[in-house]
């Protein structure tokens, strides 16, 4: 898996840096064919905006952006998020595939 950081108009400390990266490295667990994930920190007019872009395989992208005033919250709220849209994601292919169901008898 593929970790991008981006910073536009602010200063990525190391701190901020591993925080990320540490919360990026445990969405595989949720699904585990993820192939990049990106990440863009804004900084305007006293306010932070994270955007979290999730590619997967089939080139399916998930996206999360939220704007506030504390990164590590934000980071915190969108890694949730996006745990939640991939698990969806994930039943979403699986339920696609095959319901669970027998099938009926023909005859």
């Amino acid at each position: 898996m593929q970790f991008q950081l981006t910073a536009r108009h602010v200063e990525v400390t190391d701190d901020v840096r591993n925080y990320i990266q540490e919360k990026v490295d445990k969405l595989p667990r949720f699904y585990d064919r993820i192939h990049e994930v990106e990440v863009v920190l804004d900084h305007q007019s006293e306010q932070f905006s994270v955007e979290m872009i999730v590619r997967t395989d089939r080139r399916h992208t998930i996206v999360a952006s939220e704007t506030g005033p504390d990164t590590f919250a934000l980071v915190d709220l969108l890694t949730d998020r996006l745990e939640r849209q991939l698990t969806k994601h994930k039943e979403k292919n699986r339920n696609h595939k095959h319901d669970g169901r027998p099938e009926p008898p023909t005859g």
